[in-house]
């Protein structure tokens, strides 16, 4: 591997590790901002809603915006700005909720833009490997949260205010990106477009992308996996105590176990999709998160329905990282087609909680995440979505061809 290569691989870890641990910095706190702020449930829903309205507006933004600035000078300045976002937030534990609002709007809208910058970089980086490695940089992305949260709860039991602790998380983050994103790779460009502005190329190739049904699927693909990752963080322990009798603390490590599964999975399986090659491994997975999710809500007793939270876990481990790279299998289209992936999955987030929850109010929580097992077979259903283009070919197709311009080139056909 050629050293601008391996410096750039390592740069993309760490602005994946860098977006995790400044995220989890804040929702660590959140307990503590409620109490201090006095927040009513209802209140504190709209307040967590605002900051996903931030991310869900930008993210279409995304596109254009990449190509006018490129990826280093995107994440850079993203990183940069979701840092001051996340000083505001945490002033907002001192000054009110408008403040508080205001950092978490700011944090919502930037984060959305370095997400899909990082995974567009993260998919060159892929391509120039010729090996699957993006299921590894979300796993970083996980020890960015794991370890951003073991220091929030350590700081929690010093008494460290909510302010001092995320202005010292948003330092690390000014610091750690833009020297990261230097080692990025230069990006691709669409041929033939020198011409036009990149502003003006990237607004067209953005709406162009909207209205190719190979992107759009995946998109939705997405956004049934992101549906179970997201329907794990928000009700697994609300599963575990009210429909399984479990203390609290089965509650919580029940998610625990999730994520585990989750990370270990993005990190040490990687290689499966070279193996096996996307399609087949992504639809074995999706029907591992049907029985995890089976196992969750009908077994027998606590053992089980731990044991179908792990499942669960590994099933949902590669739907996001590798439609990010699906997405971006032509360089020349990357930034477009991840902005209309990464939106469409992220519309799981705000469907998601409370379609849960009117559900859960009449069949309970556990019954309605018979939900998330439905959407599951609809993407093992889809999943053929997912297979590389051929160098030349257009996202017009809802399926593409196994012969690959990125790591799976050469693999059996799934």
């Amino acid at each position: 591997m050629a050293d601008p290569l391996r410096a750039a691989t390592r740069s993309t870890y760490v602005v994946f590790a860098a977006c995790g641990f400044l995220l989890a910095g804040w929702v660590a706190r959140i307990p503590q901002l409620r109490d201090h702020l006095q927040l009513q449930p209802t209140q504190l829903g709209w307040v967590l809603l605002g900051a996903a309205g931030g991310s869900l507006v930008s993210r279409p933004l995304s596109g254009p915006i990449l190509a006018r600035f490129g990826q280093r000078r995107t994440v850079s300045a993203a990183g940069a700005l979701a840092g001051a976002g996340l000083v505001v937030t945490g002033l907002g534990d001192v000054a009110g909720l408008g403040v508080l609002v205001a950092g978490l709007l700011a944090i919502g809208f930037t984060v959305s833009v370095w997400d899909v910058a990082m995974n567009v970089q993260g998919a060159e980086v892929e391509r120039r490997l010729g090996r699957s490695i993006m299921p590894r940089f979300h796993a970083a992305f996980a020890a960015g949260t794991v370890v951003s949260a073991a220091l929030a709860a350590a700081l929690i039991a010093l008494h460290v205010p909510v302010a001092a602790h995320l202005t010292g998380v948003a330092l690390l983050v000014l610091v750690a990106v833009p020297v990261a994103a230097r080692d990025y790779l230069p990006e691709s460009h669409e041929p033939g477009r020198e011409h036009a502005g990149p502003a003006a190329t990237g607004r067209r190739s953005a709406l162009r992308a909207w209205r190719e049904p190979r992107t759009v699927l995946i998109g939705l693909f997405v956004l049934a996996f992101a549906f179970g990752e997201g329907a794990a963080g928000d009700w697994i322990g609300v599963a575990l105590i009210d429909g399984h009798g479990a203390a609290a603390a089965i509650g919580s490590l029940g998610y625990a176990v999730h994520l585990a599964a989750t990370t270990a999975v993005r990190w040490f399986g990687a290689g499966l999709l070279d193996r096996y090659g996307r399609v087949a491994v992504l639809r074995a997975l999706g029907i591992v998160t049907i029985a995890g999710l089976l196992l969750f809500i009908f077994g027998p007793n606590l053992t089980a329905a731990l044991t179908g939270a792990l499942l669960w876990g590994v099933g949902t481990a590669f739907g996001y990282p590798v439609g990010m790279s699906a997405g971006a299998d032509d360089p020349r289209h990357a930034a477009a087609r991840v902005t209309v992936v990464s939106t469409l999955g992220k519309l799981a987030s705000f469907a998601g909680p409370p379609l849960i929850g009117m559900i859960g109010e009449h069949v309970t929580v556990l019954r309605a995440l018979l939900v998330v097992a439905a959407l599951q077979g609809v993407a093992v259903l889809i999943a053929g979505v997912t297979r590389p283009l051929r160098p030349a070919e257009p996202a017009h197709a809802p399926r593409g061809a196994e012969v690959s311009v990125g790591p799976e080139a050469g693999s059996p056909r799934s």
